[in-house]
C-alpha cells in the first residue's frame, strides 16, 4: 500500500541559486620537450639543366611514337611536377602510367 506521499513529485526550490564557489585546478605537470622537427625536404624549385635534357629526350621520344599534341602537353606537365619533387624521368614516367 502506498501512501500519497510517496508518490508526490519533489518540490522546485525558489529563490537565487547558490554561488559555487570553483577550486584552483592543480597546475598540470611540465611536459617533456618536444622532439626536433624533422628536416624539411628541399622546397620545389627549376629543373635543373640536366632534368631538362632527359626530358626533352623522353618527350621527343613520345612525339615520334604518335602522341597527339594535347597530349604531349598533359604528359609534359605531370613529368615536370614529378622532376620538380626530386623524381628521375623513369621513375616519374612509370608513376604517371600506373595512375592512368
Amino acid at each position: 500500500m502506498s501512501s500519497y506521499s510517496d508518490s508526490k513529485p519533489e518540490k522546485k526550490k525558489r529563490g537565487r541559486p547558490k554561488k559555487v564557489v570553483k577550486e584552483p585546478e592543480p597546475e598540470p605537470e611540465p611536459t617533456p620537450a618536444p622532439a626536433p622537427a624533422p628536416k624539411k625536404k628541399k622546397a620545389m624549385g627549376k629543373l635543373t639543366e640536366k632534368q631538362r635534357a632527359e626530358l626533352k629526350s623522353h618527350m621527343e621520344k613520345h612525339k615520334k611514337a604518335g602522341m597527339s599534341p594535347s597530349e604531349v602537353k598533359s604528359h609534359r606537365m605531370s613529368m615536370m611536377v614529378r622532376l620538380r619533387k626530386g623524381m628521375s624521368v623513369k621513375q616519374a614516367h612509370s608513376d604517371i602510367m600506373k595512375s592512368k
